[in-house]
């Protein structure tokens, strides 16, 4: 059995206190323990509309001088390994903010966003889904958070081509006498999604939107300059609330969830037609 996480406690705990209504304020202003140094996060904008959503984070964080800098690193899905001085510097910072990496197809390819998993042992995906008031959806007061193994079953990386054409991938799943090893169907869990999410370990963090493997847009919203910034917002507001830095964590939260009350300024997948710029720009505004 896994180690209890520490990370994963505290993020469970941040996701809970971010679902409140917007009508009803929840901002804490506790005080950072310790010196309230600004602490440094490995930044990888990744690929397609990575750098667009990683680069509203940075402005949202400017504006509110929050206690955060980032080292940042080219990284590209096209990549056959993660840089060695990426993984120094997540292991040296505890802590990463990260755009969609593509993941190839075909070629015998590793996919990045595994490598960084596997690496650093980030065994946990953390994704949290709730109703945003302003935004319609099928169902009403969701409020959950989704945790799935990231390093095991189909995620182990056990594959080999069988005959040609034919690819076997292998499911570990631990338990009490061993590992069990069963057979699955070759292919990679991918898609889309504008919900806060991450990857932690015992020991390290990656925060990035839900389900962003592979998750980099396409050329037409990278051309337009209109992707969606608001899950990567609250993916880092997860991350400062780990940081322990609370106060600022409450207001960006506050800070989304009123410009998507107000209705005015909304992506093309929220039903609106704003750019991420203007997003960025009405989330500033309505930092206390």
């Amino acid at each position: 059995m896994r180690r209890s996480s520490p990370l994963l406690r505290q993020i469970l705990r941040g996701a809970a206190s971010s679902s409140s209504s917007v009508g009803r304020r929840s901002v804490t202003y506790m005080p950072r323990p310790g010196d309230g140094a600004p602490r440094p996060v490995t930044l990888i904008p990744g690929d397609g509309i990575g750098p667009l959503v990683t680069g509203a984070v940075r402005r949202v964080m400017e504006a509110m001088h929050a206690p955060v800098y980032f080292e940042t690193y080219e990284v590209h899905g096209d990549m056959t390994t993660v840089p060695p001085e990426v993984i120094e510097s997540i292991r040296r910072n505890k802590v990463c903010l990260k755009g969609g990496l593509a993941t190839p197809v075909g070629g015998g390819v590793s996919s990045l966003n595994m490598q960084l998993r596997k690496e650093l042992d980030l065994y946990a995906s953390l994704v949290h889904c709730f109703n945003l008031p302003g935004l319609p959806t099928r169902h009403e007061n969701v409020n959950i958070v989704v945790i799935r193994e990231n390093t095991e079953g189909e995620y182990s990386g056990l594959e080999h081509e069988v005959v040609p054409g034919v690819v076997e991938s292998l499911k570990v799943t631990p338990n009490l006498y061993g590992n069990l090893v069963a057979n699955t169907a070759a292919g990679i869990a991918g898609g889309t999604g504008v919900m806060p999410g991450g990857n932690v370990g015992q020991d390290h963090a990656v925060f990035e939107q839900g389900a962003s493997a592979g998750n980099v847009g396409n050329e037409k919203l990278v051309e337009q300059k209109k992707a969606n910034p608001v899950a990567l917002l609250l993916s880092s507001a997860m991350m400062l609330r780990h940081l322990q830095f609370p106060s600022f964590a409450d207001r960006l939260v506050t800070a989304v969830k009123r410009v998507i009350a107000e209705g005015k300024y909304k992506t093309k997948d929220l039903g609106g037609s704003s750019t991420t710029q203007e997003v960025v720009d009405a989330v500033i505004a309505n930092l206390d």
